[in-house]
């Protein structure tokens, strides 16, 4: 997305206001409030990226690297989920909100794309920049005049710069979940996936990254392999967990007690139940508390 988006005109006095504030309420309630939709549109788009790029599948890690139909669909995803999160019903256009058709629009680049049919219809505007992990969600009426003279092939026209002062924004500039591979240096991808198993991988990437929750999904990803939480168990002695701990690296999962208590006496923050953790034992009160905890360091 632009990283100068000029200051929206959209007010009560705006011609566009009461149509567009109408749609903004209903999304607004039905979504449970402004700031839970904050938290929740971010990870939608997390989940549809990452749900197209299908690293555990296909061993690729980025947006860049998907064709030119999955990015397409990337923005159908979206609609289908914003549509199924919001319970709003099919229409004309994409949805109907408030009485009136309205077009869901996403786009992972600088603008959007306004077909034919929605032109002087409502539209949801929704952005994801993955460079800088933000998001944005917007409503705009597409009147001919806030739209390029030019089109493409398709008979598509974009926001003019004068039309992006027209959108009326539920927030801008949102962080979302950042792409975890983009996070890391590239060397360190490159060798975290160098390894020969399953097994070799997650034991580069927790020895690689500690002191940071790693999602189940990430796990799977670097596994992949059907079964792929038996990496993170003992495995009769040979698994992720009992190789780290011949390091002197815990790794700690958090739906077990005493896992959360070693990673809260470590300082360790763990995001959700189902995410994982490292960490290196450095003093004998951290190794007798691990040992303590079963740990064999």
């Amino acid at each position: 997305m632009k990283q100068k988006i000029p200051e929206s005109l959209v007010h009560e006095k705006h011609d566009d206001y009461k149509e567009l504030n109408a749609v903004y309420q209903e999304i607004v309630q039905r979504a449970g409030g402004l700031s839970s939709l904050r938290t929740e549109l971010p990870k939608l788009l997390r989940g549809c990226i990452d749900g197209v790029i299908q690293t555990p599948k296909t061993g690729r890690r980025s947006y860049e690297e998907l064709e030119k139909t999955e990015k397409t669909y990337i923005g159908t995803c979206v609609e289908i989920e914003l549509r199924a999160y919001l319970k709003l019903p099919k229409g004309k256009l994409d949805t109907v909100i408030a009485g009136r058709d309205v077009d869901i629009k996403h786009t992972m680049g600088s603008n959007w794309m306004i077909p034919t049919e929605a032109v002087n219809n409502i539209c949801i505007l929704v952005a994801a920049d993955e460079a800088r992990a933000q998001c944005y969600l917007g409503l705009f009426l597409a009147n001919p005049e806030y739209l390029t003279a030019g089109q493409n092939k398709d008979s598509k026209k974009s926001l003019s710069a004068f039309g992006f002062r027209h959108i009326h924004w539920l927030f801008r500039d949102e962080p979302y979940p950042k792409n975890f591979w983009r996070t890391l240096l590239p060397e360190t991808v490159e060798e975290i996936f160098s390894g020969a198993s399953g097994n070799d991988r997650v034991v580069s990437l927790f020895r690689a990254v500690q002191g940071t929750p790693i999602s189940r999904d990430v796990v799977n990803a670097v596994a992949r392999q059907k079964d792929f939480t038996r990496r993170i168990r003992a495995d009769s002695g040979n698994g992720t967990r009992d190789r780290l701990a011949e390091e002197g690296i815990l790794l700690l999962g958090g739906t077990q007690t005493a896992h959360k208590q070693l990673a809260t006496r470590f300082g360790l923050k763990l995001g959700s139940p189902s995410d994982y953790i490292s960490f290196q034992v450095t003093t004998n009160e951290e190794r007798e508390a691990a040992r303590a905890a079963g740990f064999n360091v």
